[in-house]
């Protein structure tokens, strides 16, 4: 199970990447030749600059992340998805 402090943590950060979509989608946008879904591209930005805090948050308490909390992280994410993907399409690029 997540520590309580880093679920805070995580959820942080998930308003934070909601709050600087716009940013994340014009990064996303750098790549639309390769990329045509900015979206999409957006989104997955997002999500891995999260899961890299996820691990780094663990790793600087000297643990190691178990399946069971990459799974809940997962499940944190698909439950703030909506969330992200509103933030996405609303950011004007």
């Amino acid at each position: 199970m997540i520590p309580s402090t880093t679920r805070k943590f995580i959820d942080s950060l998930i308003d934070y990447y909601i709050s600087e979509a716009a940013s994340y989608k014009q990064l996303a946008k750098a790549y639309s030749d390769e990329v045509e879904d900015i979206n999409a591209n957006a989104f997955g930005i997002i999500v891995g600059c999260i899961y890299s805090a996820f691990l780094q948050a663990y790793q600087n308490q000297k643990l190691k992340p178990l399946l069971e909390d990459t799974q809940e992280f997962t499940q944190m994410i698909k439950i703030r998805a909506a969330q992200i993907k509103r933030g996405i399409l609303d950011a004007k690029v």
